[in-house]
């Protein structure tokens, strides 16, 4: 497992980025999954940098497990501000047009479509989404 902990800023995104996609690329993930993680990790980064520690700042640990049989990636972020469980909201109504829908929601919908499993736990004061994606 490698990992990073870093302090819950939008301006510490890209320094999460690069520290994941090269450990993606560093196993052979195809171009397509590096792009899905890319996105999934931005969703879920902005959205603890945003909300989970307001108005202090706190830090975020974001852990990547590799397996080889099948190949996958799981990705685990974990933060210690407010219990919140993203998996709890609805999926937006993407049928509706954008001026007929609800703020909010669509980044969770896209970490959801562009994963194939997704977990919440609130343990030991502590929020941890795991995602998984097969490659």
């Amino acid at each position: 497992m490698e990992k990073i902990t870093i302090e819950a800023a939008t301006d510490n995104l890209q320094q999460v980025i690069d520290f994941a996609t090269e450990r993606l690329e560093a196993h052979d993930c195809p171009m397509k999954v590096v792009m899905q993680m890319e996105l999934v990790i931005e969703e879920v980064f902005v959205n603890v940098s945003s909300y989970a520690y307001r108005p202090d700042v706190g830090n975020v640990t974001i852990c990547l497990d590799f397996a080889e049989n099948p190949a996958s990636v799981e990705i685990t972020f974990i933060d210690s501000g407010k219990p919140y469980n993203p998996l709890e909201k609805d999926d937006p109504d993407t049928t509706l047009g954008i001026d007929e829908r609800e703020i909010g929601g669509l980044g969770i919908f896209l970490v959801k479509k562009n994963t194939d499993d997704i977990a919440y736990e609130y343990t030991d004061k502590q929020n941890i989404l795991r995602v998984k994606k097969f490659f």
